[in-house]
């Protein structure tokens, strides 16, 4: 039975993609064609689809046992020693899960038994994860038009510089975003409640592609702990080297911020399910005296602990971070160029290979471009490379592609960027419309030849296939997405 509505939405909803196999960077449908992949930040694990390292250690273990995890075993506790090395050295106790829910989930038991406080400060358009106790910390999941906030759920604004209430042009923008988080904490307490906790993304994905300013989030921690909660920073999306110059994408706020909980998950074990919790020996300590001790089937079990470890040294032997710092930088700077070519392209932000495009209608105005942003992912699909777009707008197009990303990889996804924008751009002129015309020229230029290894299987040379021949116009515009999609 067709249902009306479905719950569960797939990418480019209006014309579905199959994928059959990935390596790297690249992903394959079914008949061959090869897509560049902008946005996997589950399979590709940092260090694209299918690394040959961690399939072997994956196999290797599994051979070998994968079994409950109350039984010792050498793979978990070196991988907590290898994990916890990357931290901070008050964040020493680990908790391994199996999602990021599961590990958002649990630090916010963590914090709520800490102290005894039930309230949580989440920003604006956030989302943590897909449990019940998630969902009412996600604003991004709040239903339209019905105030589902519970009591104990504060909401402050993100602290986003290009669009939010505090700008660019403004003297500290820094404080002043804090100083919402403070007058929060103040009317909390003046209702009789309190604060267990702040949760935050280091840098916020499904907001728009945020980047907290300088100081926010030790001001923030400062009012915080003062109330008696704890920062956690949620790291399933932006750790792991994503920022480039710091493993962990809280780390570029400086040395002298520390959160008391951080949560990982995702790229952790390239695209195995693992996750994990850290945080300081007090925190664990509280946690354990309440007498419910913390127990996960299979968080930490021998074969995901074998992978995370070899994700680990991925990173490290090939040089990902100071990839992302490479790449990131020259593709920033090309998407810049972009900026300042294309009326549409209000404003480029990002660290590492974490950045977002804010596609507008007026640049004074900074109208967003929602009808637009949607337009050119379908038409980026159309020239074989992925993007998906979001934000509170939907505007914004989110780049975080696969750690191996290269300099070649983005000159060429930012080459039909501008293809598809000179082409929307002519047709609709200047002073740009929220609606998209039909039939517009684009430009479908394919990269060089993929690695030999990607097509080893014997699989088509995708420049070959006679599918890609066809159809230089750009289609009829598909129909909106219904909902937002979390990527």
């Amino acid at each position: 039975m067709k249902l009306k509505k479905p719950s569960c939405k797939v990418f480019f909803a209006a014309d579905p993609i199959k994928i059959v196999r990935a390596q790297r960077q690249y992903m394959f449908d079914e008949k061959g064609e090869r897509y560049l992949d902008c946005i996997n930040n589950v399979a590709h694990g940092k260090l694209g689809h299918c690394h040959p390292e961690v399939v072997r250690a994956a196999l290797k273990q599994m051979e070998l046992l994968n079994t409950n995890s109350r039984f010792l075993h050498d793979n978990i506790v070196e991988y907590a020693k290898r994990l916890s090395a990357t931290l901070p050295e008050k964040l020493s106790v680990c908790y391994f899960t199996n999602s990021g829910s599961e590990a958002n989930d649990l630090a916010l038991r963590l914090a709520r038994q800490f102290r005894g406080h039930q309230d949580v400060i989440t920003l604006d358009h956030a989302y943590h994860g897909h449990l019940s106790s998630l969902i009412d910390i996600s604003p991004y999941k709040f239903r339209k038009g019905k105030d589902v906030k519970k009591e104990f759920v504060h909401v402050a604004a993100a602290p986003d510089i290009y669009r939010g209430k505090y700008r660019e042009d403004h003297a500290d923008p820094a404080g002043a975003y804090a100083g919402e988080v403070k007058k929060i904490i103040e009317e909390a307490h003046s209702s009789g409640r309190k604060i267990a906790a702040f949760i935050a993304e280091s840098m916020q994905s499904c907001g728009g592609q945020i980047i907290p300013p300088a100081g926010y989030f030790q001001k923030v921690a400062e009012y915080v702990r003062g109330a008696g909660g704890v920062f956690i920073a949620d790291e399933v999306q932006v750790g792991f080297g994503r920022a480039g110059k710091h493993f962990w994408s809280f780390q570029m706020h400086g040395e002298d911020f520390i959160p008391d909980i951080v949560t990982m998950g995702k790229p952790m074990g390239n695209g195995h399910p693992v996750a994990c919790v850290v945080t300081t020996k007090e925190i664990a300590e509280a946690f354990s005296s309440s007498g419910m001790e913390y127990f996960n089937t299979y968080g930490g079990n021998p074969v995901s602990s074998a992978v995370g470890l070899a994700v680990l040294e991925v990173i490290e032997n090939e040089d990902l971070q100071g990839n992302a710092t490479r790449v990131g930088m020259y593709l920033t700077e090309l998407l810049n160029r972009q900026k300042a070519k294309h009326a549409l392209i209000g404003d480029v932000r990002g660290v590492g290979l974490f950045i977002g495009v804010d596609l507008v209608k007026d640049h004074q105005k900074r109208t967003p471009a929602t009808a637009e942003a949607q337009h050119v992912i379908y038409k980026m699909k159309e020239n074989r490379v992925l993007l998906s777009a979001d934000g509170p707008h939907r505007n914004v197009l989110k780049i975080k592609p696969p750690m191996c990303f290269t300099e070649e990889d983005a000159k060429f996804m930012v080459d039909q960027l501008d293809g598809i924008l000179t082409g929307l751009e002519e047709a609709i002129g200047t002073q740009t419309e929220s609606v998209v015309p039909e039939n517009i020229p684009c430009r479908t230029k394919m990269p060089k030849e993929a690695p030999s290894e990607l097509l080893s299987d014997g699989s088509p040379d995708p420049k070959e296939n006679p599918g890609q021949k066809r159809n230089r116009l750009c289609a009829n515009k598909p129909p909106l997405l219904s909902k937002r999609l979390k990527t």
